[in-house]
């Protein structure tokens, strides 16, 4: 990603609408909170690029046996720290240091969403920071510098994104109405093994048009963009979701758990452009 023409928002910020929360005494401000989450993306992308395929890179193993870098840490850290003067009264969960802070509102931050790929040199990964009001996500930010692109979205305001050098562009998922035109993108077969739904899965995959295994936040991402029209994984934590769902649901598309239900608070997702949502949870809901 170039750092001569960095990204900006000003195409595209929500109009101010400052309120003040009698519960943290802050004013919030969609454009004040989205100008800082924008801020915090270019924050980590200058971490996540110094890092990547760095030879010195340190990878460890957390307590579930995912991977975790210097730089998944280094990244959390920094979003805390800054969020921690501009927010102070703001509560923050992150994948790597877990909670600190209580309230109505919170950030939540995967520092970096696809760390595998980071480590081995895969260009498919991305910062993922939301924004959540009564457990609900109010904005979302998804930054991957290593494919040059960036995903952002206010609620009521909007999704956009930005290829790195160019303008920011209104996201706007597909029409594609039946699942025979579909393309479905997803990330592993080994999950909906687990969940005992590999062979409703397979059948799914056999009904749409293509399938390919984009993977991770980038799934959700194309189908915002309406390159894709279908995607799910059948276990997901709050800090993988959080940022995505703004971005879909503002583009048009529809975002809930294997169950039906709209959010980000199922642990897992099923997600499409709205038009083939029932029929992807007819498939593979549960």
């Amino acid at each position: 990603m170039s750092t001569d023409k960095p990204f900006h928002s000003e195409h595209s910020e929500p109009a101010t609408d400052v309120a003040t929360d009698p519960a943290t005494d802050v004013a919030t401000d969609p454009a004040a909170d989205l100008a800082l989450a924008l801020e915090l993306a270019r924050l980590s992308d200058t971490i996540t690029t110094e890092r990547f395929r760095a030879r010195d890179l340190v990878v460890g193993s957390k307590p579930d046996l995912t991977l975790v870098t210097d730089a998944d840490q280094a990244v959390e850290r920094a979003i805390r720290e800054r969020l921690a003067a501009e927010r102070p009264g703001d509560a923050f969960f992150g994948e790597e240091f877990g909670i600190t802070g209580k309230g109505p509102r919170r950030w939540v931050v995967d520092p970096i969403d696809g760390t595998s790929n980071f480590v081995r040199g895969v260009p498919v990964w991305a910062t993922l920071i939301a924004l959540l009001v009564d457990d609900q996500p109010v904005l979302g930010v998804v930054s991957a510098p290593a494919l040059g692109h960036r995903w952002w979205a206010a609620r009521g305001h909007g999704a956009f994104g930005q290829a790195a050098g160019g303008e920011p562009r209104a996201l706007r998922v597909s029409q594609v109405d039946t699942l025979a035109d579909a393309s479905l993108s997803y990330a592993s077969l080994n999950g909906w093994a687990d969940r005992g739904r590999l062979d409703a899965f397979l059948q799914l995959t056999e009904q749409v048009w293509r399938t390919r295994g984009y993977g991770d936040f980038w799934s959700y991402m194309l189908v915002a963009e309406g390159a894709v029209d279908l995607a799910a994984e059948p276990e997901l934590s709050l800090w993988d979701m959080a940022a995505l769902e703004p971005i879909v649901t503002e583009a048009g598309g529809r975002f809930t758990g294997l169950n039906g239900v709209d959010g980000v608070q199922q642990g897992n997702a099923a997600v499409s452009n709205g038009v083939l949502h029932s029929a992807l949870l007819a498939a593979i809901g549960d």
